[in-house]
């Protein structure tokens, strides 16, 4: 484990034994960039997205919380992508390198806080070896009252070109992507594979029951400012979700996992 700056932003980068890797920022607990023990990045950054805190990062693994996109009436997407996470634990165990992450209500900013008025604790840990990279999320209810919630993986995977991809194992057969793109997925089975011609992922996920499939397109990504016009050909986002909000119970706890591998 290494204290590092990425951008602007403190970060920890995680180095397993054999060489696999992953960087994570405390601003928004957020994976910017993950290498297998190949070498060679496995997710997509934009060459744009802002890395000085004032806003949410463009790409790697946003934590989606307590909200996902407009569905409710609090913040896009939720406080946690763009709130200040600590560094909780790290460690070795045998071939594998972890660190895990915390956010809890204590940690949010007044105004976001006074909007959101729940106790909870967010653990994220991050665990690399070979060419495997696992992301446990939890959500602990720490208050007296039930709350409901939504979360996401936002996962920004890196590929040579937006036509090479097809992706397996959704109910739609083989899924391949010219353009936009915004489906969601529910109650998804196991063995999600995102092929390309240089080489095949398979996405496993437990807790979160659904996955959302998203591609920008030309036009919507010549309308964002933090990415650049044919950067949406490098990406495509496959993200197990919890799109049906969970209602956690006093001192209660929910766990999404997600392995990539």
């Amino acid at each position: 484990m290494e204290n590092i700056t990425f951008g602007q932003l403190p970060a920890i980068r995680i180095t397993a034994p054999d060489g696999a890797s992953a960087v994570v920022t405390l601003y928004g607990g957020h994976l910017v960039s993950w290498h297998g023990a190949d070498g060679g990045e496995r997710m997509f950054l934009s060459t744009r997205s802002a890395l000085d805190g004032s806003r949410a990062i463009r790409g790697g693994v946003p934590v989606i919380f307590p909200q996902f996109a407009e569905r409710g009436d609090g913040m896009r997407h939720g406080f946690a992508r763009v709130s200040s996470w600590r560094l909780e634990a790290h460690g070795i165990e045998g071939d594998a390198a972890w660190a895990e992450f915390g956010l809890t209500d204590a940690d949010l900013a007044p105004a976001t806080a006074a909007a959101w008025p729940h106790r909870f604790a967010l653990a994220l840990r991050v665990t690399v070896r070979a060419n495997q990279l696992e992301m446990a999320f939890s959500v602990r209810n720490t208050g007296d009252a039930p709350f409901p919630f939504a979360a996401a993986l936002h996962t920004y995977h890196l590929v040579p070109h937006l036509a090479d991809v097809r992706i397996e194992g959704l109910e739609a057969g083989t899924l391949s992507i010219a353009d936009k793109l915004d489906v969601v997925y529910e109650n998804v089975g196991d063995g999600i594979t995102l092929g390309t011609w240089a080489r095949v992922l398979t996405l496993e996920q437990e807790g979160f029951r659904d996955a959302v499939v998203w591609n920008p397109g030309a036009a919507d990504t010549a309308a964002l400012a933090d990415m650049e016009d044919d950067e949406y050909q490098r990406f495509v986002c496959i993200e197990p979700a919890q799109l049906t909000p969970v209602e956690l119970a006093p001192g209660a706890v929910w766990e999404g996992r997600y392995r990539v591998s």
